[in-house]
């Protein structure tokens, strides 16, 4: 399940589960911004201009905060310009490690450190928290960037187009109330309302939080019957953060985390916007299926304590989507 050293947490996420049963998720800790000339953004301080070549990203590729921060550095053009590395997709006592034992798992490319641990003490030798992903790291000053998967995904949509040239817009301003609101209720009963599921601990707490997801998937299906995306007819980040979450839903969360009461595929609506969003130029290459159900099944043995890895439906991403 995991283990205590010095002040640091290392392993699945079973001990955010409250008195009650419910799981509850901390705050991100590193709250820096890259912003195009160094100034500070709206939390952390200043000194983080955007340079091609000075930030480094460490993912999971299993992870659907961290998938988010992949996806952005597709569509944005930043594959030259921000490097990965990529953990192995089993989390165990150790917490995310550099294991190279498991195909798309790189290791450290900037330390060659063993657990990602050790990039949390680089940045801060006194932090005492949670190790996770994703972590962007600034080779030039030697520290944690961020940690938070929400403004990660920001940086990247504006804070390089002097750079790159791209500057389509994810969080354009006209609509930022709008995103933010769908933002709220899908973070809130979505992307992390499938995590209140699997990690509930009495059967109180799981009722609490099955329906308001699926009320959510009920609302997302008849919005989609009448608009391409969320917010109508442009992408927008929106978008993007509920993705990673329903690419996952049907392998994972509707059996892992006990979801079951229907499946994406039966939503006609929202299965066609999964398909269409991973037809998206570059983003099928940031989907690995492999990580996705290894890391879930084998990791979190307060859920499944044989770590048997089952033989999972794969979702039939294509052909064409054959939305209008």
């Amino acid at each position: 399940m995991g283990r205590m050293i010095d002040g640091i947490w290392y392993g699945d996420e079973r001990p955010d589960t409250d008195a009650s049963g419910k799981f509850r998720r901390r705050d991100s800790h590193f709250r820096n911004w890259i912003t195009p000339d160094g100034r500070a953004g709206p939390t952390g301080s200043d000194g983080f201009a955007a340079e091609s070549g000075r930030y480094h990203l460490y993912v999971s590729l299993a992870c659907p905060w961290a998938h988010r921060t992949l996806i952005f550095r597709v569509l944005k053009g930043l594959q030259e310009h921000i490097s990965v590395s990529v953990v192995h997709p089993d989390m165990l006592d150790d917490g995310w490690t550099f294991a190279t034992d498991f195909d798309g798992a790189t290791g450290d490319a900037l330390f060659g450190s063993r657990f990602l641990r050790d990039i949390y003490t680089r940045a801060d030798p006194r932090y005492t928290g949670r190790v996770t992903v994703p972590v962007l790291w600034d080779r030039k000053t030697g520290t944690i960037v961020s940690n938070e998967s929400s403004e990660i995904i920001r940086m990247f949509n504006s804070a390089f187009d002097g750079i790159t040239g791209n500057t389509d817009d994810y969080w354009p301003r006209d609509l930022r109330d709008k995103i933010e609101e769908v933002n709220r209720r899908i973070y809130e009963t979505v992307n992390n309302g499938v995590y209140k599921c699997g990690f509930s601990t009495s059967q109180k707490a799981y009722d609490a939080a099955i329906g308001p997801l699926f009320e959510s998937l009920d609302w997302l299906e008849s919005h989609l019957s009448v608009n391409r995306y969320l917010l109508g007819e442009r992408l927008t980040e929106a978008d993007w953060r509920l993705f990673p979450t329903l690419v996952r839903f049907d392998p994972v969360y509707a059996i892992h985390f006990k979801c079951s009461r229907r499946r994406i595929v039966d939503y006609p609506n929202l299965w066609a916007w999964t398909r269409e969003l991973y037809q998206w130029p570059g983003v099928a290459g940031t989907v690995n299926l492999d990580h996705i159900v290894r890391h879930y099944y084998f990791s979190h043995a307060s859920i499944n304590p044989h770590r048997i890895v089952p033989s999972v439906p794969r979702p039939d991403l294509l052909p064409p989507h054959g939305r209008g």
